[in-house]
């Protein structure tokens, strides 16, 4: 670069901050106002380290030397804010005196809005996680009250269509002496024994393929073959009574708080919809449930009531005594027989 070249930058240079130094000891021979401005103290003679302490001045040779130009960065104080330039030094000929000419480049704006983007990147990124989160604690919240494939038609089209399903078999059970027990026992005792129930109550529905559907106080609900078919509903659905007694018959063994409860086993249609607008739930409803749940007032303590029609599907998988007559929900008279779960079968 010629020193005509130079004149011509320093004209320009209207807000750059330009400086000569002598290239042998990095000394200042000139700067411009805008550099003085920023450096008020510097003084011509002083050396490209008084400025910038944290320059390495042996790296600006080298850089001059082996790439022809030094490019860098700088941070200092200006009264009260933090400047923060970019600089680049290129050796240049006066007459036949070797000078370097050090331009300097107010970035801190630069820096600001960098800062600002990675602030807000930060913020973005932690937001995304919150949602992410939240998004989970909703999609499990959901998920244990609706099957999963009717929670993904609700995500898909944020309603859900009301369905008539046939052959399912459905489990009806309440506890006895309920409100006795809720009246002795403080409330948070009932919620956790209620919990520990209840959690029991599902694992062993998914074993056989059952889908709990709600809980209403110690009113359990759940159901086999839906939303997906299945031939094996009306076994399923009578495994999981079984096992729901002998669960709770070893439970009461060593728990100060004795559980009976009452089953109703029914089998046929139902409809399946989510219910209500702004406290929604899905629920089923139709003949299948109402027959479960009368056949449950049928039921003595810790005892399986289903009809004979439905003992009959699933044959000898388990052992059955009769029951008496009974009446399903629509009135009609139906032979009642009673499972036994102190058997082998289930779980063959």
């Amino acid at each position: 670069m010629s020193i005509e070249a130079i004149n011509e930058q320093l004209l320009r240079a209207i807000g750059v901050g330009v400086a000569l130094l002598d290239l042998s000891d990095l000394k200042f021979r000139f700067f411009n106002d805008t550099f003085k401005e920023w450096f008020s103290e510097i003084e011509l003679g002083q050396q490209l380290g008084d400025v910038f302490p944290d320059i390495d001045a042996a790296g600006v040779r080298r850089a001059l030397d082996e790439e022809g130009q030094f490019t860098g960065e700088a941070s200092f104080r200006v009264r009260r804010r933090t400047m923060t330039i970019a600089m680049t030094v290129n050796p240049a000929l006066d007459g036949k005196e070797r000078v370097a000419v050090l331009v300097c480049q107010n970035i801190s704006r630069i820096k600001e809005l960098e800062s600002m983007i990675d602030s807000y990147s930060m913020m973005v990124e932690r937001n995304t996680r919150e949602i992410k989160r939240e998004k989970e604690q909703v999609e499990k919240l959901l998920l244990n009250m609706m099957p999963r494939s009717v929670y993904e038609e609700y995500k898909t089209f944020g309603v859900v269509t009301p369905r008539t399903y046939d052959h399912v078999a459905v489990l009806c059970l309440d506890f006895a002496d309920f409100s006795g027990t809720v009246a002795r026992q403080d409330p948070g005792v009932i919620v956790s024994e209620l919990n520990d129930i209840y959690t029991a109550f599902d694992r062993i529905g998914d074993q056989f393929g059952c889908e709990r559907i709600k809980t209403v106080g110690d009113l359990y609900i759940t159901v086999a073959g839906m939303p997906d078919p299945s031939e094996r509903s009306v076994q399923s659905i009578s495994d999981a009574a079984v096992r729901f007694i002998r669960y709770l018959e070893q439970r009461n063994r060593s728990h100060p708080i004795d559980w009976n409860c009452r089953i109703g086993l029914a089998s046929g249609s139902v409809i399946g919809s989510v219910v209500g607008v702004q406290k929604y739930i899905y629920d089923v409803f139709g003949p299948a449930v109402a027959d479960a749940m009368r056949l449950r007032e049928h039921a003595g303590l810790m005892e399986i009531v289903a009809s004979e029609d439905f003992a009959a599907r699933f044959g000898d998988d388990h052992p059955t005594v009769s029951a008496g007559e009974g009446r399903t929900a629509d009135g009609k008279s139906v032979n009642l027989v009673r499972l036994l779960a102190d058997t082998d079968a289930v779980g063959r």
